[in-house]
């Protein structure tokens, strides 16, 4: 079966001019912070793909405020801990020696979308230095989003999440659901439930030289993200703005809010 005319899916080209306008309608203002999940995919035929989503976010926000993309690289893990596809247990100790180190100039993303992997090369993009977990912003806040993520704990309160709450951020979902939102781990990390430790390890730099670093994190679980999310949008339907970018379903709402209402969700839901 051939792949489907631009026209069956857009009908009309999505530009970088109707990016823009279709953001400022959905809420997106000048001066915001605003942490973006978006599927390129998604949001229909798109002018000169990523780049024109990336220049159409900068010219809505403006330098005043930050753009913030998750920017994660997943395989650079312990051969034990990989699943998809595992590796045979012979070799663990050439993983181990011969992973490349995480640079955040280098290190392409994984799973994270077309949007993510060319935002993180932009100009004046600053990427966090973790090697799994990491996150980028453009803005006046990006070196403070950005700054100081640690290895232990890297979606809790000192990852670009918790920066983002600070900053009184945005969540926007462009063409994506609550299914992907990191933010709700960092609501995760606020219960007072009793989620297990696990050690995990990556290759990095440390003083110019490849170093094999372990740290220590929750086991976080997104099976219910959607289930909370959901509960969310029931609870505050006006907290929550929709609309469509491209031809995408999009949504914006204040990642203070969701990270508020997910902790007391998880304590009371989870088990």
């Amino acid at each position: 079966m051939s792949d489907p005319l631009p026209g069956d899916r857009s009908p009309d080209p999505v530009t970088e001019e109707s990016l823009v306008s279709d953001l400022r309608a959905l809420g997106v203002g000048a001066g915001d912070t605003v942490l973006v999940h978006g599927s390129l995919s998604a949001l229909g035929w798109v002018c000169g793909g990523a780049p024109a989503v990336i220049d159409a976010l900068k010219r809505v926000i403006g330098e005043g405020g930050t753009i913030v993309m998750p920017t994660h690289s997943p395989g650079n893990r312990d051969p034990a801990d990989m699943e998809y596809p595992p590796v045979p247990e012979s070799w663990y100790g050439t993983v181990r020696e011969q992973m490349p180190p995480y640079r955040p100039s280098v290190t392409p993303t994984q799973g994270m979308g077309v949007i993510a992997e060319c935002f993180r090369s932009y100009p004046e993009v600053r990427r966090s230095d973790h090697p799994q977990h990491s996150f980028a912003a453009w803005g006046t806040d990006s070196e403070f989003v950005t700054e100081n993520h640690t290895y232990d704990y890297s979606l809790g309160e000192e990852s670009p999440l918790a920066h983002v709450y600070d900053c009184d951020g945005d969540v926007l979902y462009l063409g994506t659901s609550h299914t992907t939102n990191t933010s709700l781990h960092l609501a995760e990390y606020r219960t007072d439930l009793d989620i297990d430790t696990l050690t995990h390890a990556s290759a990095v730099l440390v003083d110019g030289q490849r170093e094999w670093v372990r740290w220590e994190d929750l086991d976080v679980d997104d099976g219910d993200f959607p289930d909370c999310g959901g509960a969310f949008e029931r609870e505050y339907p006006h907290a929550i703005e929709t609309g469509t970018v491209g031809v995408a379903d999009a949504k914006l709402f204040s990642q203070p809010r969701l990270v508020d209402f997910a902790v007391e969700w998880f304590e009371a839901t989870r088990d």
